[in-house]
């Protein structure tokens, strides 16, 4: 007789989480995302996280017009296996408007986390995973050191550059700048 293998885990693809939804087991409303196989409950969102993604969500919006889509709270499809939700994106315009498929690392011109209790899970499971499916640029924005960190240059292990910078500057995405966001409007 064969014993059962010990720590046998059972990595969820995306398709599993959708049946999961479509089956009632997960909500709309939950708070949770896919990563690695993973599905990992986030962090409440409070007031001051809320109005900084609202915040930047109206700023890039009005800035972007008609040459991106700022995309807040949606999906990033990141193959078999993952399935984050990012707090904003700034997507290139697609003719669907991303009705028919979900936006993939090739769409984002760049990735914003806002972050304060969740830092550390954004920084040491969220940024590597961007980086390994080849997302260009990726800002967190750091609500208790009061900063942005902008990665640039992919890599398989993480990202080859990373600047922080405070609310006396600027930043605009590599994919867009022409879009120069102002940080003394979003770092409060």
């Amino acid at each position: 007789m064969s014993s059962p293998a010990a720590n046998v885990r059972h990595k969820l693809s995306v398709s599993d989480y959708y049946r999961m939804g479509d089956a009632g087991i997960l909500h709309e409303d939950d708070r949770i995302e896919l990563i690695e196989g993973d599905l990992i409950e986030m962090s409440p969102i409070g007031s001051h996280h809320a109005g900084i993604v609202g915040r930047l969500t109206k700023v890039l919006t009005i800035m972007a017009g008609d040459q991106a889509v700022v995309w807040p709270q949606n999906p990033l499809h990141l193959g078999t296996y993952s399935e984050p939700q990012p707090d904003v994106m700034v997507l290139k315009p697609r003719p669907d408007d991303y009705i028919d498929a979900l936006s993939e690392p090739a769409d984002v011109i760049v990735l914003i986390e806002v972050a304060d209790s969740s830092i550390d899970y954004d920084r040491k499971t969220k940024l590597p995973l961007y980086a390994r499916n080849s997302v260009k640029e990726v800002w967190i924005i750091d609500l208790n050191a009061v900063v942005l960190e902008r990665y640039t240059l992919p890599t398989g292990n993480g990202y080859g550059h990373c600047e922080t910078l405070d609310k006396q500057r600027t930043v605009s995405p590599i994919g867009l700048p022409e879009l120069t966001l102002d940080l003394g409007r979003i770092l409060i």
